[in-house]
């Protein structure tokens, strides 16, 4: 159970905030909230099916979060479109998300000539260098190194060992996970002779308002120009962007996934675990990229894309169910060559 911190209120109350339907005594109490199968006398518990709605009867529940197309029960329920944003509400509500008190932690290593916003946090060991800028209400946690004029908007959180490179540009209230770096070299390298010769990276990274990036990944700095994240995208923890790529609004880049540079990606794509992209692809908006997935050619919108190279979905079902039947295939192939054989045999006979 997780337990509601410094909040009471009842099942009806509840129902008003979340916006959702009241069906059932609304009077109760809600001690806590919890999952279907971990559930305690008094909390409330969500049932986006039939399957854990059968549970959620049978439990403690103080009352039932349920999809629109559950009608009735045993038990007060709320009734809900799209019953997981309720998830995310109430746990803002109970738990909402620490504040960083204002100031500059006395170990901290901060330039004369940083701009510091109203109510700013830089932590421990933190290290902001000459010309950088940060805005009202950021954070900065322990061991932050924010590079030479990188600025940083409103309301954002670097979280313990962010590293942000020189004249990297970020947003409003985006968040950065440990370990992530922005603002690397981009990996560019030219053949002179039979040695590398490195290009300069002397571009930047600009990530949009709203923009959330998971734990230890990378995001290189262009060549020239810049590497875009834009507006309300979320990046897994582990994820590698190359240099000069550009990232739509709203998109979602899951865990081990890999973008070689200058690539494109539309609005609203998501990129589920472990899909690695050849350099200079272009995806379309909405697409949707199937784990594992290796990208090569370009794809339209609109579409969802499997496997390696990624085709669309469809035509992956009709690979899937070939490789399927190969080893039968190939057994009988074995036997039709034993059977030419034994045909050679008698004719030579």
């Amino acid at each position: 159970m997780l337990p509601i911190v410094a909040v009471k209120l009842t099942v009806g109350i509840l129902a008003q905030q979340l916006g959702g339907e009241l069906v059932g005594d609304g009077s109760a109490e809600i001690r806590g909230i919890s999952p279907v199968n971990q559930v305690k006398p008094g909390d409330v518990t969500f049932a986006e099916n039939e399957k854990y709605f059968a549970m959620a009867e049978k439990s403690a529940a103080v009352a039932i979060i349920v999809p629109t197309e559950i009608k009735a029960s045993s038990k007060p329920l709320i009734r809900l479109k799209q019953p997981k944003t309720a998830l995310a509400k109430i746990l803002g509500m109970f738990f909402p998300p620490y504040k960083y008190p204002p100031g500059v932690h006395p170990s901290a290593q901060v330039a004369k000539d940083v701009r510091l916003g109203k109510d700013v946090h830089i932590g421990p060991n933190t290290v902001v260098q000459p010309g950088a800028s940060i805005g009202d209400r950021t954070a900065l946690d322990a061991g932050v190194v924010l590079g030479r004029n990188a600025t940083i908007g409103a309301d954002c959180v670097l979280h313990a060992n962010v590293t942000i490179y020189h004249q990297v540009r970020i947003g409003d209230r985006c968040i950065i996970h440990s370990g992530t770096v922005i603002g690397s070299d981009g990996f560019g390298y030219v053949w002179e002779g039979k040695t590398r010769l490195k290009v300069p990276q002397v571009g930047t990274v600009v990530l949009e308002d709203d923009v959330e990036i998971g734990a230890n990944s990378a995001i290189d700095r262009a060549t020239i120009g810049v590497t875009l994240i834009k507006r309300g995208t979320k990046i897994d923890n582990l994820v590698q962007i190359g240099h000069n790529v550009s990232i739509g609004e709203n998109g979602t880049i899951c865990g081990l996934v890999g973008i070689a540079g200058s690539c494109t990606i539309g609005n609203h794509v998501t990129l589920a675990g472990q899909v690695g992209m050849a350099d200079h692809i272009v995806i379309g908006d909405n697409v949707v990229v199937g784990a594992q997935s290796g990208i090569k050619d370009n794809l339209a919108p609109d579409a969802t894309y499997l496997g390696s190279p990624a085709v669309p979905a469809s035509t992956a079902a009709r690979q899937y169910a070939a490789w399927a039947r190969m080893p039968e295939l190939v057994r009988r192939v074995a036997e039709l060559e034993r059977e030419i054989e034994q045909l050679k045999k008698l004719r030579e006979t």
